[in-house]
């Protein structure tokens, strides 16, 4: 019997496709909060031991066979320690999902808003800062390294919060949704080489963890008073507070670019 006349007598009905695309969806998300991520080495890890373990059990290499059999069999305490962090991340993916938007109070163009006057505010007076917006890939690692907060994202907190020695004023700032959600921020140093010796470590940090995550940072530099926006490993400068606007807004680049020109 050919594989085509096998799928024929399965007779799939609508709740398979249902069961498969949830399914699917599931798998999706799951990914997505991993990506970009420790815990993605880990998964990567755990295939290839599942890969090595299938290759000994075909090879017949009994002692490889049974010393990973007896690894997987604690394999589930371990996972749930090694992934705490990213299934907190996969529960809060879960409050964030477009269904509880219903019960936000600010939209993405008013946070936008605020976000973007307080730069501009800060640039004005030369007040170094590093605001970071996190979008999909959830940056709860780095809110714990910080100060927890919550608080309604407006441009007098955060200009007030990057105010010179106050306490604190010195680390990033993370945004999520229309809240603030943490301050004092350690965030990590990008990895690959930057040419441009004027980029102070605010610009490195953003590269950082534009590069490890799908968050956008803006940065105001404190020896220039530019407006710069770090997002997929990638840096752009001498922005206005429009095109930062328009960017965590969620504008097209190229469209923001053509209008500041």
């Amino acid at each position: 019997m050919s594989f085509i006349e096998q799928v024929r007598l399965l007779h799939p009905s609508w709740r398979d496709a249902l069961e498969i695309a949830i399914v699917s969806y599931a798998m999706y998300r799951v990914l997505l909060v991993l990506q970009r991520t420790r815990a993605m080495h880990v998964l990567v890890g755990l295939v290839m031991l599942a890969a090595v373990f299938g290759a000994a059990v075909a090879l017949g290499l009994d002692l490889i066979v049974y010393l990973l059999g007896e690894v997987f069999k604690y394999a589930a305490f371990a996972l749930i320690v090694v992934f705490a962090p990213e299934l907190r991340a996969a529960l809060a993916q879960i409050g964030r999902s477009p269904m509880s938007r219903f019960f936000t109070h600010m939209g993405a163009a008013e946070v936008a808003d605020a976000i973007a006057q307080a730069a501009a505010q800060l640039s004005q007076s030369g007040v170094g800062a590093i605001i970071v917006v996190e979008r999909e890939v959830s940056l709860d690692e780095y809110i714990l390294t910080g100060s927890v907060m919550q608080a309604k994202v407006s441009a007098d907190l955060l200009a007030t919060i990057f105010t010179p020695y106050t306490p604190l004023h010195d680390g990033a700032v993370i945004v999520r949704g229309d809240t603030v959600v943490g301050a004092r921020c350690i965030l990590p140093l990008a990895q690959t080489a930057i040419v441009d010796r004027t980029l102070g470590t605010r610009h490195r940090a953003a590269l950082g963890l534009s590069e490890e995550t799908d968050a956008l940072v803006v940065v105001v530099s404190e020896e220039t008073s530019t407006i710069s926006v770090a997002s997929g490993g990638r840096l752009w400068r001498n922005f206005s507070a429009s095109q930062v606007r328009d960017m965590i807004a969620g504008r097209a680049l190229r469209q923001i670019i053509e209008a500041g020109v």
